[in-house]
């Protein structure tokens, strides 16, 4: 390669659409906007290195020749607005990175109609993007690119870049590279460097420079895997489960993030089924406060572990749910007398407290009285499940009540 010369992708990228590998999910809507007079106002959203900003230019070029390519983490607002005086199309990267205040900015300049604007995005643009801007823009979701698309893309780049890499290496370069051709490229540039003798997995391993795993903590994969992880352990599958759990500490995700997760979850998912699962998350979050990362992963994967295994019950969950919108739709009903606190002597007057009975003072610490307010007094908000330890807690009032009714 001469000194200076344009990285790899950046020589490999495709200049028309019959050329661009992938995405084969939106080229209709490419191939119908590249037929219409005056393409739309589009935000190209997806990962990074799936062709956002190669399609964008393609579309721009087909269009007009006054283009101007700018960056949002480059360029402030008053700079574009300079820039795009004369211009018929603007392609900016990173939209996202506009403040809410900054992205406004961009709404009179569309309602003129006198520059065409593609975007691009890589976080969720229902969060990242204003909605009175959106509104204004056709969305067009792009996916992490397929293993085969991939495959085509790195023998591409090892023709341009005139090397031999046995399949195998291709294969795992492949999938170490989740979906990003430019990352996937990258990689090629360095690997032509080493010696052809050491192109195996595993001297590869050794000596390729340490990635950071595409997590975006702030974008839609944050969602994604704390939404499987639950989801895992909710469904009883363990392995989905730690799987989840590594994807998510290996992509940088906050600790305690995972840890308060599993809380809520072992309480809502596996509640008094196995009422110790509260328990052990709630220890978990301490043990990774106390020791830190790396090794906090240790308590971390046995407690999802035990939680994915642990039998499941909702319904002090449902409970709360049913009793929260009784509440919304009467407001709080008035307490019975006989449980109000007589704490002064006007209360004793009014019989507050009259005729409270004291569990403690019966045999079996039960008594039967009524708790709830009259108009609700023979509602039901817990319904119990029948997995662990539950049916063992409901027999124990079920018993009282029988004996004394």
């Amino acid at each position: 390669m001469k000194e200076n010369s344009p990285p790899l992708y950046e020589r490999l990228r495709p200049s028309k659409l019959e050329d661009f590998i992938g995405q084969e999910q939106i080229k209709k809507s490419i191939e119908t906007f590249l037929k219409a007079s005056v393409p739309p106002n589009i935000l190209f959203f997806g990962p990074p290195g799936c062709g956002k900003t190669t399609l964008a230019t393609i579309l721009a070029k087909r269009f007009s020749s006054n283009v101007v390519h700018l960056s949002a983490p480059e360029t402030g607002v008053s700079e574009i607005k300079g820039r795009i005086q004369d211009a018929d199309i603007l392609i900016l990267d990173e939209i996202h990175r506009f403040s809410k205040t900054q992205q406004d900015l961009f709404l009179p300049i569309l309602e003129k109609g006198k520059i065409r604007l593609f975007a691009t995005t890589t976080e969720n643009p229902s969060f990242s993007v204003t909605r009175q801007l959106l509104s204004r823009l056709h969305v067009l979701k792009l996916n992490p690119l397929k293993k085969e698309d991939l495959k085509k893309i790195a023998k591409k780049g090892i023709e341009e870049l005139s090397i031999e890499i046995p399949e195998d290496l291709i294969e795992y370069l492949v999938n170490i590279s989740m979906g990003d051709a430019r990352s996937l490229l990258n990689i090629l540039e360095f690997v032509k460097d080493i010696d052809p003798s050491d192109l195996a997995i595993d001297k590869i391993e050794e000596v390729l420079p340490k990635r950071v795993i595409q997590g975006d903590r702030q974008g839609d994969l944050h969602y994604h895997l704390a939404s499987a992880l639950i989801k895992s352990i909710r469904g009883s599958d363990p392995d989905a489960a730690v799987y989840y759990l590594a994807c998510m500490l290996e992509s940088g995700e906050d600790p305690r993030f995972i840890c308060r997760r599993l809380i809520i979850s072992a309480s809502e998912d596996i509640g008094l089924a196995d009422p110790y699962a509260l328990t052990l998350a709630t220890s978990c979050y301490h043990a990774v406060e106390l020791i830190g990362m790396p090794e906090g992963f240790i308590p971390m994967s046995e407690t999802v572990i035990y939680l994915a295994l642990a039998p499941k019950s909702n319904s002090s969950y449902r409970a709360y749910l049913e009793a929260q919108s009784l509440i919304k739709e009467k407001g709080i009903l008035e307490v019975p007398l006989h449980l109000r606190n007589p704490s002064t002597p006007l209360d004793k007057e009014l019989e507050y407290g009259k005729g409270y009975k004291y569990p403690h003072a019966y045999k079996g610490s039960w008594v039967k009285q009524q708790y709830l307010p009259d108009d609700i007094k023979e509602k039901k908000f817990y319904r119990p499940r029948s997995q662990g330890k539950e049916p063992y807690l409901l027999n124990w009032i079920r018993s009282k009540v029988k004996k004394n009714s």
